[in-house]
């Protein structure tokens, strides 16, 4: 069974959203995905300033069993990405939910109110 944290968004492609404040989220990928990955060795993603728009790629995810595209559950700018996975991708299996990717200031904050629910998830899954 994977974790799913009740406080955190999620999208139907296993990303999920965490709300700083009123206009800052961060963004990694769920339990669940992690898992299906596999051990994580490459983690590619956008720059700082770099723009990303709701349900697009904005990066991937590579395994020792498959590369998986990133989608942008949210539209914005990407105002700061997690370093420490350029060299430590596998910190993603470790924990995703501290393991964030992306940190995007948003376009639109009412598209948080698009998004899944942890029970909502919980019942994809």
């Amino acid at each position: 069974m994977s974790k799913v944290l009740k406080d955190l968004l999620y999208s139907k492609s296993h990303e999920w959203v965490k709300k700083l404040n009123e206009e800052e989220v961060l963004i990694g990928i769920s339990d669940y995905a992690a898992k299906q990955l596999g051990s994580i060795v490459f983690v590619d993603l956008p720059e700082a300033g770099d723009t990303v728009e709701a349900e697009s790629e904005f990066g991937a995810v590579e395994s020792v069993k498959a590369a998986s595209d990133l989608i942008s559950p949210v539209t914005g700018e990407v105002i700061e990405i997690n370093e420490e996975l350029v060299g430590e991708p596998e910190l993603v299996n470790e924990d995703p939910y501290s393991a964030w990717l992306i940190k995007v200031k948003l376009d639109n904050p009412e598209e948080l109110e698009e998004l899944l629910s942890a029970d909502d998830y919980e019942e994809i899954l």
